[in-house]
């Protein structure tokens, strides 16, 4: 049944990975967090080194089916790519150190906070960019490039819960500011999953049971939560729905009204 459960979600991630740049995190987070309760305090650590590994795979391969003018958009982005990379390693670390309770309520409170902000600050629903279109989107600065990073490898929920908020506000249209989340949340999550999978002791249940963890990477959940993103996300990128973009904005926000629900729901 959990493979069926995470297969499932698989096909969610891939839907979230196109249409919102979200490469799991969101919503592998509180499932992996349920799968893996046995491991108690331990599970939201798991899951966060989880969501991780299959965001590099998800944004990876999502990149790589984006048209190259989409990607132009980040053209000249060298250095934000690199101290994304940077921030990730260290909020990777980060996560090794901190107790799983705080990176646990860390990810609502920082879900909770994100929902707040594009719902009531202007510049979300409706860029600025739109009202005036001879106006191009403005980069995003390379500075950002390192807490991004580490806090969105420490929270588990790989880059686009800043990327996209910050590229709609730039002038982005939802559909491009989610397409180009896919290759800053690779550029964090890739040296994050190098941490959680080499240099991390995998936790076992109480009675001494392991659960298949590499490092702190749950192979299991991640290879069905693959399974059923990859070929979802091969064809949406294929087939793109038409979505206007005020109800895509919406629908982002409302994502993120579940997820918060979710994890609290599954608080230690």
């Amino acid at each position: 049944m959990d493979l069926l459960v995470m297969l499932g979600v698989g096909l969610l991630t891939g839907t979230t990975t196109v249409l919102f740049g979200f490469g799991g995190g969101f919503v592998t987070v509180p499932v992996v967090v349920w799968a893996d309760s046995a491991l108690g305090g331990e599970a939201t650590r798991v899951a966060v080194a989880t969501s991780v590994v299959v965001m590099v795979v998800n944004a990876g391969f999502a990149t790589a089916v984006t048209p190259r003018r989409t990607l132009a958009a980040l053209r000249g982005g060298g250095p934000l790519l690199l101290l994304l990379a940077a921030g990730g390693a260290a909020g990777a670390f980060a996560t090794r150190l901190a107790p799983p309770a705080l990176t646990h309520w860390a990810f609502i409170a920082y879900t909770a906070v994100t929902l707040a902000d594009v719902l009531l600050r202007p510049g979300f629903l409706r860029p600025r960019g739109q009202a005036a279109s001879s106006v191009p989107p403005r980069p995003l600065p390379a500075l950002v490039g390192a807490p991004v990073g580490a806090l969105a490898a420490f929270l588990g929920v790989g880059g686009s819960v800043m990327t996209v908020p910050a590229m709609r506000r730039a002038g982005h249209p939802m559909r491009v500011a989610a397409a180009l989340a896919n290759p800053l949340t690779l550029a964090l999550s890739l040296p994050a999953a190098t941490v959680h999978l080499a240099t991390a002791t995998a936790p076992t249940v109480a009675d001494g049971t392991p659960l298949g963890l590499v490092g702190l990477v749950d192979l299991r959940a991640a290879t069905a939560l693959l399974l059923g993103a990859l070929p979802v996300i091969a064809l949406l990128r294929r087939h793109p729905p038409h979505i206007p973009d005020r109800v895509h904005a919406w629908a982002y926000a409302g994502l993120l009204g579940v997820v918060v629900a979710a994890m609290a729901l599954s608080g230690p």
